[in-house]
């Protein structure tokens, strides 16, 4: 668009009769330092601008105090008190640091024989969701990168091969020799965990039997299969971080010239905020303000046209013609002499000239809205389309309850995706939240990638989906097919997921234990309807506490069928690549590759410890018996000692007894080999008979209570009660022991 016009303007130019020529400027020159007075700027080869300072009197306050390291030549700065070095800082909010990759290598029995772990990000910066990239190296490599506050897994990815024939330089798609994920889903701060999933003991052909994990620039790392034949020493590589004021108001932090910028982008954006110049004004917003910039001394920052005089002025500037001219000032026309013959003819020409660019830019336009439509088409088929069309037309689906979305349609509904309307994010793609023409609001879910292979699949679970009637499954409205990546339309629940309201402290303090057990029970049935009643039936695949949306009124809502498989008739397993999360992955099938019902089971077990203890499935800190929820609690079991582990906040007299059968039945449900697990049919029986029993104690002591209160006029005593503080779970598989058991997943 911008080439069009810029041709239009010089052919224009050129009928008229004008040379370019500059324009006249009255200028007026302004520098400003970026730090402080009587303050260095630079370290070696970086800047150092305010509010950094490499004195304590030349910084902010000391989060962004730097120290210069003349043992270098050139000296090289570091952020105080760590060992990260700086490469950048713009005041704009970002600062590029050098960070060690961390690495673990195995002997040939599988022995750790080296290991190097990087220090977290600096806590007072934040990981720049969108200029970095997670990497994991190696041919039998397991990572996992973590949030630093959260202490819960926001990425996972895994690496692997047998040998350097198959793996493709500059490729960390696929997997094989190196795996790559965004880090989009980071809240503030992250560091990074690895290591192996069989310690190299079955990677014959592997030259370094070595796992590395990072997360690095994205522009500043490229892969190399000649990565894989060589230990690497402590390699640095740049981390784009971002910075806030944290500590002091706007109108002190920000100077002359400057606009306050909440960082909406950033989880802590409650916390803090940036300065920035105002449009027409550049330098330090945070020093003594920003300055006037002179557009007329640089004329590529002002339009004014030939024989015009460019005035500056306080945040813009202004165009005049010169004497004997007249015009705005502005554009290659701006000023036309007076005098200037033949008009008529000129116009006319430029006039004709003007209605052909413009008969063919409407073409090009054409072009483009036909070659839009075509697309369309195109991954509409691809997409499956006509097989969905035909399905519709034969029966198979109601056109009622699966309705073909329009790409234009959706777009409009998101505002055009909008990332103030992402109100999910995971392995499988982002959900944003978006309002359809009629008014009906809905979630939408784009997908991260689309088999072509799987099409058929894809349509078939779409059919299915749409048709499943069960109070406590998110309805699937439909899809839209016009897109690359297909998108899929859900029902939208407003009240979050299981996993915020046991993560929150003031959520969780309003989910009583009778409130826990329905959503078990209710999560339980969805589970055994999808692998019982469905036809065909469909085993879940990623059962998870963020994957169980609540209602107003806690009812459960199961989510996420994305990684969903239909069982073909007569098969009772599926030989499929592992998918997942760390912490809910069936011991068994990541070993096997061999998917079932009982896969689920193992999942739904895992869920039913975390609304037991309130705890997160992967914890960071503490004794490492403690750090796998599912190993920790299984072994208190076993030695009687339940009640150490379980929530305090859910205990009360009376439900101790039924507490202690929720527990037992979460370890069947944990069993290693799927066959010693009970189906999800038995476990929604078993925890359905419990939540009866339980309302029949309540009624009878409520009855109780009044019989009591008309006896003898005592005021009754309270039967609810509340629960506090709650995350996530996992469980341990015995693959990784560097610092951590990193349970074992697909990754990507």
């Amino acid at each position: 668009m911008k080439s069009f016009f810029l041709v239009l303007l010089l052919v224009l130019s050129a009928i008229v009769g004008f040379a370019p020529s500059a324009a006249t400027s009255k200028t007026n020159n302004s520098s400003s330092s970026i730090a402080k007075p009587n303050c260095s700027d630079r370290c070696g080869n970086v800047m150092i601008p305010f509010p950094f300072g490499l004195r304590e009197e030349c910084a902010l306050n000391s989060n962004f105090s730097i120290t210069c390291n003349t043992s270098y030549h050139p000296p090289k700065p570091f952020i105080t008190n760590t060992t990260a070095e700086v490469k950048d800082i713009t005041v704009k909010g970002q600062l590029s640091v050098m960070k060690p990759i961390n690495k673990i290598c195995y002997n040939q029995t599988g022995g750790e024989v080296s290991s190097f772990e990087s220090w977290p990000t600096p806590p007072t910066f934040y990981l720049n969701q969108t200029a970095n990239k997670f990497i994991t190296v190696g041919c039998d490599a397991l990572a996992l990168l973590i949030d630093y506050e959260l202490q819960n897994q926001i990425e996972a990815c895994r690496a692997f091969c047998d040998g350097l024939q198959e793996v493709k330089n500059g490729s960390c798609e696929t997997g094989i020799g190196c795996c790559e994920t965004g880090t989009t889903n980071v809240a503030r701060n992250a560091f990074v965990e690895v290591g192996s999933l069989q310690k190299y003991t079955n990677t014959t052909h592997v030259v370094i039997p070595c796992s590395y994990a990072f997360v690095v620039q994205k522009e500043e790392f490229i892969f190399s299969s000649t990565m894989l034949t060589r230990e690497w020493g402590v390699e640095k590589l740049p981390v784009v971080l971002d910075w806030i004021i944290s500590n002091q108001t706007c109108n002190t932090a920000c100077q002359g010239n400057t606009t306050c910028v909440v960082a909406i982008n950033d989880t802590a954006s409650s916390e803090g905020y940036r300065c920035a110049c105002k449009e027409g004004y550049e330098g330090n917003p945070y020093l003594s303000g920003c300055q006037d910039i002179d557009e007329c001394e640089d004329g590529e920052k002002n339009n004014c046209s030939q024989n015009a005089i460019c005035s500056n002025t306080k945040g813009s500037y202004e165009c005049s013609c010169n004497k004997g001219y007249h015009g705005d000032g502005k554009g290659a026309l701006g000023c036309i002499s007076s005098s200037h013959q033949p008009v008529m003819l000129v116009l006319g020409i430029a006039l004709g000239t003007i209605t052909l660019l413009i008969f063919g830019f409407c073409l090009y336009l054409a072009y483009l809205r036909r070659k839009s439509i075509q697309m369309k088409d195109k991954f509409f088929m691809e997409n499956g389309g006509l097989i969905l069309e035909q399905k519709i037309a034969q029966g198979s689906a109601s056109s009622c309850t699966t309705r073909i979305f329009t790409a234009d349609e959706l777009k409009r509904a998101t505002n055009n995706y909008d990332q103030i309307r992402i109100i999910g994010q995971g392995g499988f793609g982002i959900v944003y939240r978006g309002h359809l023409f009629d008014g009906q609001i809905v979630a939408i879910k784009k997908a991260k990638m689309m088999d072509p292979t799987q099409v058929e699949q894809f349509i078939n679970e779409v059919i299915v989906l749409s048709q499943i009637n069960h109070r406590n499954i998110v309805k699937l409205f439909g899809c839209c097919l016009e897109t690359e990546i297909p998108l899929l339309v859900y029902e939208f629940i407003n009240n979050g997921t299981l996993s915020e309201h046991l993560h929150s402290k003031n959520k969780a303090s309003k989910m009583s234990w009778p409130i826990r057990l329905r959503i078990a029970t209710e999560t339980a049935e969805v589970l055994s309807y999808l692998h019982t009643a469905a036809s065909p039936p469909i085993i879940h695949r990623d059962i998870k506490s963020a994957n169980i949306l609540l209602d107003d009124y806690y009812t459960a809502k199961v989510s996420d069928f994305g990684a969903s498989r239909l069982v073909p008739q007569d098969q009772t397993q599926l030989t499929t690549m592992v998918k997942g999360t760390f912490g809910y992955l069936d011991p068994e099938y990541l070993q096997t590759n061999h998917l079932t019902e009982k896969s689920d089971v193992y999942s739904f077990g895992v869920v039913l410890v975390e609304l037991l203890t309130s705890r997160s499935p992967l914890s960071f800190y503490g004794p490492e018996k403690e750090r796998h929820l599912s190993q920790y609690f299984l072994s208190l079991l076993k030695g009687n000692q339940l009640f150490k582990i379980l929530d305090d906040n859910i205990v009360c007299e009376g439900n101790t007894k039924e507490l202690q059968e929720v527990a037992l039945l979460a370890k069947r449900c944990l069993n290693v080999k799927a066959d010693d697990r009970p189906t999800m049919k038995d476990v929604a029986i078993e925890l359905g008979g419990l939540r009866r029993a339980a309302k029949h104690q309540l009624t009878n002591n409520s009855e109780t209570s009044l019989e009591s209160q008309t006896l003898h006029t005592k005021q009754p005593m309270p039967i609810g009660y509340d629960a506090t503080f709650s995350t996530t779970t996992t469980t341990e598989y015995d693959s990784l022991k560097h610092h951590i058991k990193l349970p074992v997943t697909a990754g990507r």
